[in-house]
C-alpha cells in the first residue's frame, strides 16, 4: 500500500462520486470540518453527526466521518460552547476527525440514496423521479426514482417487503412503517424518495405510479392527497377521465408508504461502503479502512401502536 491520501484527495474523489453540484439549492453539502493536509487512514460512515456519534468515530481513531444529514442546516454565526453544534466542531478538529456530508448531491447521485432503496425494494426499469441534466453522467441521475417491480404484488405484501428491506439494510427503527391505502389492491408501478417527500406529490401524481415511498408524511397533506386520489377513480369508473389510468377503472393511485426517515437514507451506505474505498484506491493508490455505524439516530425511542382483535 502506498502513501495513505491527505483529506484533500478523498474529497476530490467524494465529490466525483457524489457532485456537489446535484445539492438543492438551499442545501450545504459538503466537507464541513477538517483538516485538508490530515492524511486518511480510517473512514466511518452515520446517518447523523450526532454527539454520539462523533464519540464513537473519535473513539475508533477514525479520520474522517462520512454523514448524511448536515450538521447544519442553515446559517449559523458562531461555533462556540454554547451550543451542540459548536462542541461538536471543537472535538472534530481537536482529535483531527474531518466531517464531509453527502446529502441532496448523494440523494441523486448514481448508487445514491434513492437508487439504493429503489434496487433494494426490487424496482426495475428505473429512472429519477426529478431528473438532472448532466452530460457529464454516464448514467441518469435526480432525485428519488420511478421504477416497477417485475409483477404486481398486493400493497400490504410490498410494504412488508419495504418495512424488511428498510431494516436488514438501513438501520432499526422504533417507528415502523405506516401505509395508507387498501391493503389488499396490488401495486406494480412504484414511486421512492428516501427523506422527507410530501413536496412531490403532484411530481408523483404526474408519473401515474400505484404507490409512493417516502418519509415524513404528515396528515393533511396525505389525507388531501388519498382523498384526491379516491374521488378521481371515482370519476374514472363512470367513465369520467380525471389523473392517470383508463376510463371504467376503479384503482385508487396512489397509495402510500411512510417509512423512517433515516432508516430508509441509510440504506446508501451498502452501496459507498463499498464505492468509496475502491475510487479513493483507484484515483490515489490507497485504500483506507472502512467502518459503517449502523447506530439508530433517529430520535424516537418508543413507539405504541393500537392493537385490535
Amino acid at each position: 500500500m502506498g502513501h495513505m491520501p491527505n483529506l484533500k484527495q478523498v474529497i476530490d474523489v467524494l465529490e466525483t462520486l457524489y457532485p456537489l453540484r446535484y445539492a438543492e439549492e438551499w442545501d450545504e453539502p459538503g466537507l464541513i470540518v477538517g483538516d485538508l493536509s490530515h492524511d486518511v487512514h480510517r473512514i466511518v460512515f452515520a446517518a447523523d453527526p450526532t454527539s454520539a456519534i462523533i464519540d464513537k468515530a473519535i473513539a475508533t481513531g477514525a479520520d474522517l466521518l462520512i454523514t448524511h444529514h448536515p450538521l447544519f442546516f442553515r446559517s449559523v454565526h458562531e461555533t462556540s460552547g454554547l451550543g451542540f453544534r459548536g462542541d461538536i466542531v471543537r472535538r472534530l478538529y481537536q482529535h483531527g476527525c474531518g466531517l464531509w456530508v453527502g446529502h441532496t448531491n448523494a440523494d441523486a447521485a448514481y448508487r445514491g440514496v434513492g437508487q439504493a432503496a429503489a434496487d433494494y425494494f426490487g424496482l426495475i426499469d428505473q429512472k429519477p423521479l426529478v431528473p438532472i441534466d448532466d452530460a457529464n453522467a454516464s448514467h441518469p441521475v435526480g432525485l428519488g426514482r420511478v421504477g416497477r417491480l417485475p409483477k404486481p404484488v398486493a400493497l400490504k405484501d410490498f410494504a412488508q417487503r419495504v418495512f424488511d428491506e428498510v431494516s436488514d439494510h438501513g438501520m432499526t427503527s422504533a417507528l415502523g412503517i405506516q401505509v395508507c391505502g387498501d391493503s389488499d389492491t396490488f401495486v406494480q408501478y412504484v414511486a421512492i424518495l428516501p427523506g422527507s417527500g410530501d413536496s412531490l406529490f403532484n411530481e408523483v401524481r404526474a408519473t401515474g405510479v400505484d404507490v409512493y415511498v417516502t418519509s415524513d408524511l404528515r396528515h393533511h397533506p396525505v389525507t388531501d392527497a388519498i382523498e384526491q386520489a379516491r374521488y378521481e377513480a371515482r370519476m374514472r369508473a363512470q367513465g369520467i377521465m380525471l389523473g392517470h389510468g383508463m376510463a371504467g377503472e376503479s384503482h385508487v393511485r396512489p397509495c402510500f408508504i411512510n417509512t423512517p426517515h433515516a432508516a430508509i437514507e441509510s440504506m446508501w451506505f451498502n452501496y459507498a461502503i463499498d464505492d468509496v474505498p475502491a475510487a479513493i484506491e483507484q484515483a490515489t493508490g490507497a485504500r483506507p479502512e472502512v467502518e459503517w455505524f449502523h447506530d439508530t439516530t433517529d430520535p424516537w425511542t418508543l413507539s405504541i401502536a393500537a392493537h385490535r382483535d
